[in-house]
């Protein structure tokens, strides 16, 4: 039986164009010790409302209020198999000058420059969103990755669609 696990996360960029990301506590399960966005799993009356569940989430991670970030949109939506689970990740992305304003048990929060964001230890699949988005930049339209081997070589890649309306003119 295969499940589903739905996900919600931000990044977060300040006026220094800077990320704010945590390094995961060593305890956690998912990604210990690696360099994460602010996110997590939706609760079951957020199914149809994953920016709810990104803003919920931005809130118990750092404090920072809905109305202190700007312009928060969704950008990405992955899917990943992993084991028999399907991961379904919905990343938006907005702007705020406000500092994280609580420590969280999940981990410790910073700020990190632009360039210097690909340097820290990644999750494979947030690397490669990452990599994407500092080659396209913000799009007027989302984008749909989905996670799963190269053809040819065999090795993980993501391969990258635009999510368009194939009705819209």
């Amino acid at each position: 039986m295969i499940n589903l696990r739905m996900m919600s996360t931000a990044l977060l960029w300040n006026s220094q164009d800077e990320l704010l990301m945590m390094k995961r506590s060593l305890t956690r399960k998912l990604s210990p010790g690696l360099w994460a966005a602010i996110g997590g799993h939706l609760e079951p009356q957020e199914l149809n409302h994953p920016r709810n569940a990104c803003i919920r989430e931005v809130w118990e991670e750092t404090g920072i209020e809905h109305d202190e970030i700007h312009g928060l949109r969704m950008q990405y939506v992955l899917l990943r198999l992993n084991g028999l689970e399907i991961r379904q990740q919905f990343f938006y992305i907005g702007t705020t000058d406000v500092n994280p304003r609580i420590v969280t048990c999940e981990g410790d929060l910073h700020w990190i420059p632009r360039d210097l964001v690909l340097e820290r230890p990644l999750p494979y699949i947030f690397r490669c969103l990452l990599e994407h988005y500092f080659t396209v930049g913000l799009t007027p339209y989302p984008w749909v990755g989905t996670a799963g081997m190269h053809p040819e070589t065999g090795e993980p890649t993501i391969h990258w669609n635009p999510l368009l309306d194939p009705l819209q003119t």
